[in-house]
């Protein structure tokens, strides 16, 4: 069976590591053998000596095994090791070998697979120095030592492999676990802009085949009446006229703003820019701390601008409300001549805000809908002082900034000629009591 290529790579690294395991401990053996086995009070003979340094280096080529088969290769370096204690019972001496193999053992095999090898290893270690040192001063001591050695070098070498493995193991948890949250969050928002753009196809669909219906009948009722009735036909010709425009309009306002809504007047006048006043007004007598600032010369913006930008203010101060009760806020509306800006600022929360049910998310991803519907940029984040801001730049052609109208005067225009419009601006003027989570 063909190897992968990580596992191809997991090998090269530990062929790595056994030769240069084994460079490593062969330096060591060489000044042992020269610094320390010459000293009478160590008691090594020569021979002893480099039996101690052969057996040492073997250990370390077994290591290019250590993740294929870690017992095989615990086994293999502790055979050797007992035949290090059989060759020099009175020597304490655990290489970076059997170091490595405990640990590999730890971090990638089971418990009970390690227990299986480390606990006969160390007895059969201890039974090994008690028959070497049989009859020399201290056997006793020596089969202790040599007991005690080994079960600290098997034992805490595992355990910091298997307390590796286990971190290992949380943060790849926490990396799925973070990924998963990331998609679901993205599926969310991509569920609630289809929601949303399956609600403008209905509501688009509702206006154009009642509006466009009435003006195909009417006129082919006004292809058969000329000639024959001038009149008449002109009257119908007038009727076609003032539907187009009403049609026009009531698609322009609908497109982006739909939400279900409940308990709305069906002829109150949708409301735009020149009634912030009004909603700041209402944000005070909900407890909020806000203020308004307008700059430059006010103009007159497209009916689907003009209402989105409104809608954006409403939703970024619904916000400020349910995610900082109690924080100050800022609204500031500025003209310039090639754009209107409009930002909401809040400071931090002065109380803790109320928990959401389950489901929030979508208050954030309207305002960005409602921002791209009519070309604007939409800013939204974190301010510095710990609060929030929303910034919407609308870029607006230079047309000499011709002053709106005065509140009443827009009603009036916005009611005429649209008694059978009800449907789409219900559908737009559900937002006065919108709330979605921002975050």
């Amino acid at each position: 069976m063909q190897s992968s290529p990580e596992e191809r790579r997991m090998r090269r690294q530990d062929a790595v590591l056994a030769a240069a395991v084994t460079v490593i401990t062969l330096g060591v053996v060489l000044a042992m053998v020269r610094l320390i086995a010459p000293d009478p009070a160590v008691g090594l003979s020569s021979a002893q000596s480099w039996a101690l340094g052969v057996l040492s280096c073997a250990q370390a080529p077994f290591l290019a095994l250590r993740r294929t088969w870690p017992v095989a290769t615990l086994v293999a370096v502790a055979v050797c090791q007992v035949a290090l204690v059989a060759v020099a019972p009175e020597v304490m001496s655990h290489g970076i070998a059997l170091l490595v193999a405990a640990y590999t053992i730890g971090a990638h095999a089971p418990v009970r697979a390690a227990f299986a090898v480390i606990v006969p290893a160390v007895l059969l270690q201890a039974a090994t120095a008690a028959i070497a040192a049989w009859g020399l001063p201290g056997t006793s001591a020596i089969v202790v030592s040599q007991a005690g050695s080994a079960a600290l070098a098997y034992g805490g070498a595992a355990l910091v492999g298997s307390y590796v493995a286990s971190r290992r193991r949380e943060r790849e948890l926490e990396r799925m676990s973070a990924r998963a949250q990331i998609a679901a969050q993205r599926e969310r928002a991509e569920t609630a802009v289809a929601a949303e753009r399956g609600r403008i196809a209905r509501e688009l669909h509702d206006v154009a085949a009642h509006h466009l219906s009435g003006m195909i009948v009417q006129a082919a009722a006004v292809g058969r009446l000329i000639g024959r009735d001038d009149e008449a036909a002109r009257s119908g010709a007038a009727w076609i006229r003032s539907q187009g425009k009403a049609t026009l309009e009531n698609l322009r306002q609908v497109v982006g703003l739909l939400r279900d809504d409940a308990g709305v007047d069906g002829n109150a006048p949708v409301p735009g820019l020149e009634a912030l006043p009004v909603l700041v007004a209402e944000a005070r007598r909900t407890g909020t701390d806000v203020v308004l600032e307008e700059t430059g010369e006010p103009r007159q913006l497209p009916p689907i601008a003009d209402i989105s930008c409104y809608r954006i203010a409403q939703q970024a101060l619904t916000n400020v409300r349910q995610h900082a009760p109690g924080a100050t806020a800022r609204v500031r509306l500025a003209y310039g001549p090639r754009d209107v800006a409009l930002e909401v600022v809040n400071g931090p929360a002065a109380a803790s805000p109320a928990v959401l049910a389950a489901g929030g998310g979508s208050g954030l991803i309207g305002m960005r809908e409602r921002a791209g519907l009519i070309g604007a940029d939409l800013a939204a984040g974190p301010a510095g002082d710990g609060g929030w801001r929303v910034h919407l730049r609308l870029p607006v052609p230079d047309d000499g900034g011709r002053a709106r109208q005065d509140v009443g005067g827009r009603a009036e225009q916005t009611h005429a000629g649209r008694a059978d419009q009800t449907h789409g601006e219900q559908a737009d003027r559900q937002h006065g009591e919108e709330t979605g989570d921002r975050r």
